[in-house]
């Protein structure tokens, strides 16, 4: 007799046979083109059904992957592993599903690798990308392979070129509230229907100041203002890839403000639309908070300060004029640029000492100071605890009620927030009181404090100290809550003519210049007024050259002072061109910066519906079958993408702008690119440190004595993110190798619910792995191969246990609960073994369940129960109403309130019956001991309570 230990592994579902299974069934589906979602027209159309309706569409997404060197750790394929059970799961739903996987190539690692080896950044990209496209056809990820791509083809590169070029010949209309081309500008001012800010008309202006005038109005234009400089990685910084603490997302270097000339784009002209169409779209609320949070929308007043004495004025944003009677004092930014007309030649008489830093005239204070706010980077001006600033000699008349307050410059104040200037009210803010207590400055309480309150009050109450006097009076909001006093006080400054109630935005325009050599090239040229001008759409894409040096020129990291250094501007024979714009061959100079790697991933989306196309971004029908809104005011969008929080603002808000940019070019049917977004949670893993405080390989840690051993010495064990420095990586190859693909999907997908993190724990996969054994056990005799299914037909148990999974299951499915999902069939695996059931009747079922968490186990025995096609496209399992009612349900019986005994009973057992049964039961009869019944309580069918 054969012992289970001696079965033959051929017979047995064990990693080798998996491994076997899985890899012909990947063969098949390649051959078969199992997972290709045709398109409504063009290449990818089904041959002769041009036009011809599809059914219901589902377009499902993963974030951009970045194909880094290092391969992938267990930790990647989370996200992309639950994509894939939905699509094959809405494919069994009868979806025609689009789920591909491009690459995110361009971007700062490989050119760190390319300086690191000289090996050309492709070079090593197309390897990684080579890498990672193995590792994943391994994890058996229905993807539609023609519609992969990566950001560095040449045919992509055109066309994120070509999109650039739209928003570049755009401007933002705030009357109709879209962009517009910009020859409709330009027919404006012709027509005279629109003159220059100044009043002058087209005719008026010299043919240079005709295109200041429209570059001016430009959705992408090349603007000098102050930009994030970082030295140590020698290029400047979108706001959102500098750190809470001003340093580099990337490198950790020191970040400084300085004045340089970069692109930008007007993703300012869209702030309240990218935030009132969140209220659109399906996304996690707290995403939808942090881009609210970042575009900063808030309802104030701007208020203006005359300065008599120096014939000019400064605006200050306030969300709280109500508290104008409180300020008095006001503060600019050290750089704002009317700080020097601001400078009085001396002090004037009575100026305190405390005010001037020491120093003989205001001149030397202010500039002194200026000097020392330049070395800070911005958090840590706003961050100093020790407020600090100095007098400008200058005094401001408060609107409200004319007192003369004085003009300070101070550090915690930026240009880039709001105007550069603020109106302090310390009796209602603790910095400006902080700041007034340590300059002697007037404290006045503009809200009613609680009695015995101390310091700054940011509470509500009605106002007080809030009234003009005197002949002449016209404002008084004493006694009116805060919303009636901001109300009352803006219709008083806009009478007046001394502000205006405004919203102000805490988002800047889009940095969108980057000194490095591994981007997209700008499709832009500059002529010999220095201007610049789009491309031909004939002479795209315009491709990288080749460099003897990768690297852009850096600095001493604290080297404020530099200037970027592009490696483009090296190509001296592609930089200086001469070319035929339509007016002769000119000679032109090219933009030597490169566009940050969010410019591939902002559009990404549109491309996957049509991957080939050589005419378009995507042929009109083929975006609105798979993006246009499915009812009437939807946004349209990719119907499911899933991916990490870290993107909730970067790559989301600047994909959000460019489509919203295409829809209103009527390139796009769809408003937003993503209807539904999912975040994942990590795996996490335990990490190992040394005495020294070093890392160690976890792999070779053992656990014993309740402790951590590494090579013979006690280590200390972290919790944390899986990453190559912690040394606690974990790869798909091993998972393969000891497992099998299949083993791997379903213990990711059991590990907890999918925007949780959860711990990785190797020893745990062997669950998973027994699991998928069972169901094969239920279909193979492992002693001989043969097939153990029969037509028996199933008792009023097992049909029940059986709908009741199909019911769980298909719920899950759709919500994403994928480890209820795994839980409930493994119930249902169990129910079946211990009952000894192969019957078609419930196996099939099964095993269709089963087929979008493990695929290639589901296909096997899905042909070895007889069918010859795929059962990519087979219809999910849908459960009978009538086999979800239990046959019987288990009631408890207690004696004295505690527990003694359980019996199965008909879901429409009488009370009567119900308690004859639970007197009669054999534990409950030895607990009454023949003790007198004084009372039974009976909740039926599931409970009996006796009172002895």
């Amino acid at each position: 007799m054969t012992t289970h230990d001696e079965t033959p592994a051929s017979y047995r579902y064990t990693s080798e046979l998996a491994g076997d299974i899985e890899r012909r069934w990947q063969d098949r589906w390649d051959a078969e083109g199992t997972f290709e979602a045709p398109n409504p027209t063009g290449d990818l159309a089904v041959d002769g059904a041009d036009g011809q309706p599809l059914g219901d569409k589902y377009f499902i997404m993963d974030m951009f992957p970045y194909p880094s060197g290092a391969g992938l750790h267990v930790g990647h394929p989370l996200g992309y592993i639950a994509t894939d059970v939905v699509g094959r799961y809405r494919r069994m739903q009868g979806d025609n599903v689009l789920h591909s996987l491009g690459y995110d190539a361009f971007g700062l690692p490989a050119e760190i690798h390319a300086v690191q080896t000289g090996e050309h950044p492709r070079t090593n990209t197309l390897a990684n990308i080579a890498n990672m496209r193995r590792q994943l056809r391994r994890l058996g990820l229905a993807h539609d392979p023609r519609r992969s791509f990566a950001t560095i083809d040449p045919d992509f590169v055109r066309w994120t070129q070509w999109i650039f070029i739209q928003i570049f010949e755009s401007w933002y209309d705030d009357e109709q509230q879209r962009a517009r081309p910009i020859s409709e500008l330009r027919a404006e001012y012709e027509s005279g229907a629109r003159t220059a800010p100044d009043g002058a008309g087209w005719a008026d202006l010299e043919p240079l100041e005709r295109r200041l005038l429209i570059d001016s109005r430009r959705l992408a234009y090349v603007d000098e203002s102050p930009v994030n400089w970082c030295p140590g990685l020698g290029t400047v910084l979108a706001n959102e890839e500098v750190t809470a603490d001003g340093r580099s997302e990337r490198g950790n270097f020191p970040v400084f403000t300085r004045n340089l000339r970069q692109w930008k784009m007007r993703i300012t002209a869209y702030s309240d639309r990218l935030i009132d169409d969140l209220e659109r779209v399906d996304w996690p609320e707290s995403v939808k908070n942090m881009q609210r949070n970042w575009i900063g929308r808030s309802h104030g007043a701007r208020v203006r300060f005359q300065v008599e004495a120096a014939s000019t004025s400064f605006d200050v944003f306030t969300t709280r004029p109500d508290t104008l009677f409180g300020a008095t004092y006001a503060v600019l930014a050290p750089e704002h640029e009317l700080v020097p007309a601001l400078v009085t030649d001396a002090w004037p008489a009575g100026t305190p000492r405390s005010w001037t830093n020491g120093l003989e005239t205001p001149a030397e204070a202010v500039a002194a100071y200026r000097a020392v706010a330049a070395a800070k980077t911005d958090l840590e001006r706003q961050e100093n605890k020790d407020k600090t600033g100095v007098f400008t000699g200058s005094y401001a008349t408060n609107p409200v009620n004319g007192e003369q307050v004085p003009v300070f410059i101070a550090d915690y104040v930026l240009t880039g927030y709001g105007t550069g200037a603020i109106m302090a009210v310390p009796g209602g803010d603790q910095r400006d009181f902080e700041f007034a207590e340590a300059y002697g400055l007037p404290i006045v309480h503009t809200v009613q404090p609680p009695e015995g309150h101390e310091g700054a009050y940011v509470g509500d109450g009605p106002a007080v100290n809030s009234a003009q006097t005197g002949e002449g009076a016209t404002l008084d909001v004493n006694g009116l809550n805060i919303a009636e006093a901001k109300e009352a006080v803006v219709a008083w400054l806009e009478a007046h003519g001394a502000g205006e109630g405004t919203t102000t935005y805490r988002l800047r325009d889009w940095l969108f210049s980057r000194q490095r050599y591994w981007g997209e090239p700008f499709p832009i040229v500059y002529d010999e007024s220095d201007q610049p001008i789009a491309v031909p759409d004939h002479l795209l894409p315009v491709e990288l050259p080749e460099v003897p040096d990768y690297s852009p020129k850096t600095y001493e990291p604290d080297d404020a002072d530099s200037t970027p250094e592009p490696p483009l501007a090296r190509a001296d024979d592609w930089v200086h061109v001469t070319l035929d714009l339509g007016d002769g061959p000119r000679p032109y100079r090219r933009e030597t910066n490169t566009m940050p790697n969010w410019a591939g991933s902002s559009w990404y989306e549109l491309r996957y519906t049509d991957p080939h196309n050589p005419d378009a971004v995507t042929d009109p029908a083929n975006e609105r079958y798979w993006l246009g809104p499915k009812t009437p005011g939807g946004t349209g969008g990719v119907d499911l993408y899933v991916g990490g929080v870290e993107h909730a603002v970067l790559h989301l808000l600047y994909a959000r702008f460019w489509h919203k940019v295409l829809f209103d070019l009527g390139h796009v049917s769809s408003e937003e690119p993503f209807h539904r977004l999912f975040n994942q949670g990590y795996i996490q893993a335990y990490a190992f440190v040394d005495e020294r405080g070093v890392y160690v390989e976890a792999s070779q840690v053992e656990e014993r004595d309740g402790g951590f051993w590494y090579d013979g010495r006690p280590v200390t064990r972290e919790y944390g993110k899986m990453g190559k420095s912690l040394k606690n990586v974990v790869t798909p190859d091993e998972m393969y190798e000891a497992y099998g693909a299949d083993t791997f999907r379903v213990y990711e997908m059991s590990m907890g619910p999918l925007d949780v993190s959860r711990p990785w724990e190797t020893r745990a996969v062997v669950g998973a792995q027994r699991f998928l054994q069972r169901v094969w056990r239920l279909l193979v005799d492992e002693h001989t191969g043969e097939s153990l299914i029969d037509d028996a037909e199933l008792d009023v148990a097992t049909l029940h246990a059986l709908h009741t999974t199909i019911d769980g299951v298909r719920g899950d499915m759709e919500n994403l609960r994928f480890n209820t999902a795994v839980a409930k069939l493994i119930e249902l695996t169990n129910h079946l073994t211990k009952v000894g059931v192969s019957s078609r009747a419930a196996v099939e079922p099964l095993v269709l369940m089963l087929a979008p968490l493990a695929p290639h186990l589901a296909e096997e025995l899905w042909s070895r129960l007889g069918h010859d096609d795929s059962l990519t496209h087979a219809p999910f399992p849908v459960a009978d109403p009538a086999h979800l009612t239990s046959a019987s349900v288990t009631c408890v019986v207690q004696v004295l309130g505690k527990v003694r005994g359980k019996i199965e009973v008909s879901p429409d057992i009488s009370d009567d019956d119900l308690t004859a049964l639970a007197l009669a039961e054999p534990n409950v009869v030895k607990t009454i001991d023949g003790r007198e019944v004084r009372k039974v309580i009976v909740k039926a069918p599931k409970l009996v309570s006796i009172v002895v």
